[in-house]
């Protein structure tokens, strides 16, 4: 099975208007309302791909109870635990440029933590796990390395889209994929990483560090794979995007995804990209149809 944990989930609300001036009144032209998270977004991808997951986290309040019930109404299993203080709600408006604003997160009471830890402790060798996202308040700041800890010596596969002090903390956990984007890479190395033969050479260093799989993307300049096998480099067209939510969610569904499926390392690598691409280049994620038209135009490269 296949469990995602959203630490931090809210309500994401989308508001598009035709420009965005300080102190005056805005007349929506439209707005949608999801729940969002980047756990929750890897099970949606999913859903859209047919693949089962459960989604983990801590939700409260008006805020929790609508994104639970999205979940179920999207088929989307849940075991979220319930918590007093209210899920943030998140602000993304759309005008000629995206602002968002993210929402005060909840404070996680110990007891719902301990709730969390229980049942992650029954996962097996036979599942894998997400890892994703920011930390709310009353969490400590090492909860996904201390969540490794535990559940990385029983075989659990941890795919570990996280940046900062808990990427570079949980890498000496090994985790099987980790995701970071190319600043985020070059924050861990304390480096500038400008073009994927960096971004390859700095991605051998995480495996070095501990990652057992690292995938890079790098917005226009595509993604570069690495592991102890081989290294890739993807080349997409350059296209505008339309959305720039879950395209880095995406990404680690569609790697999941294919690992599941046991398609060959390329091939792998080609479905996450495409699927990132496709979640970037449309409204709402990706789906198999989308995929598959846009992976023919991704150009992929052997790195030796």
């Amino acid at each position: 099975m296949i469990y995602t944990v959203t630490l931090n989930p809210s309500i994401d609300y989308h508001v598009w208007i035709d420009s965005w001036e300080e102190g005056q009144i805005h007349k929506a032209q439209k707005d949608r309302k999801v729940a969002g998270g980047k756990g929750i977004n890897v099970s949606k991808v999913l859903r859209n791909l047919e693949m089962d997951s459960t989604a983990l986290g801590f939700v409260g309040g008006f805020a929790g109870a609508f994104i639970a019930d999205q979940l179920e109404r999207d088929g989307i299993r849940h075991e979220l635990i319930k918590i007093e203080q209210e899920s943030r709600l998140n602000i993304k408006i759309k005008a000629h440029v995206e602002t968002d604003i993210s929402g005060v997160p909840p404070e996680i009471p110990a007891e719902a933590l301990a709730k969390l830890h229980g049942r992650l402790d029954q996962l097996t060798d036979e599942d894998c796990l997400v890892l994703a996202g920011s930390v709310p308040r009353g969490v400590p700041n090492d909860i996904y390395q201390a969540i490794m800890k535990r559940l990385v010596p029983k075989g659990v596969r941890i795919f570990l889209d996280a940046s900062g002090k808990a990427l570079a903390d949980g890498l000496a956990e090994r985790p099987f994929l980790i995701k970071p984007n190319h600043h985020e890479l070059g924050e861990l190395f304390g480096v500038n990483i400008l073009s994927p033969a960096d971004a390859i050479f700095y991605g051998k260093k995480a495996l070095e560090a501990g990652a057992r799989n690292v995938i890079v993307s790098m917005a226009e300049q595509g993604a570069v794979f690495v592991n102890s096998k081989a290294a890739f480099a993807a080349r997409i067209p350059k296209q505008d995007p339309v959305n720039s939510i879950g395209a880095g969610d995406s990404v680690v569904a569609g790697f999941l995804y294919a690992y599941e499926k046991g398609m060959e390392l390329e091939d792998a690598f080609r479905f996450a990209v495409a699927a990132g691409s496709a979640t970037a280049l449309s409204e709402g994620f990706c789906t198999h149809e989308k995929i598959k038209a846009f992976s023919p135009k991704i150009t992929i490269s052997r790195v030796e």
